[in-house]
């Protein structure tokens, strides 16, 4: 007998630093997450990706929040 995959579903949003100057800004993406982060309200964060691309101004960054809100069970 084969065991059934475990899975569940996370939502998610995912942001980034204006394109342009300015969007190597670490602290600035940082700022703009725990901004949407603190309008979600109450939640629990699962897990946090951040990524980037290089670009004519440097690394280009963006990130993504998994998460749960308590009405997710």
């Amino acid at each position: 007998m084969v065991d059934s995959p475990q899975h569940w579903t996370a939502r998610h949003f995912s942001q980034a630093n204006p394109a342009g100057p300015g969007c190597d800004s670490v602290p600035a993406l940082f700022r703009r997450l725990a901004e949407t982060i603190e309008e979600l309200g109450p939640l629990e964060i699962q897990h946090v990706v951040f990524e980037s691309e290089m670009t004519e101004h440097g690394p280009w960054w963006s990130g993504t929040v998994y998460f749960h809100l308590p009405e997710d069970g």
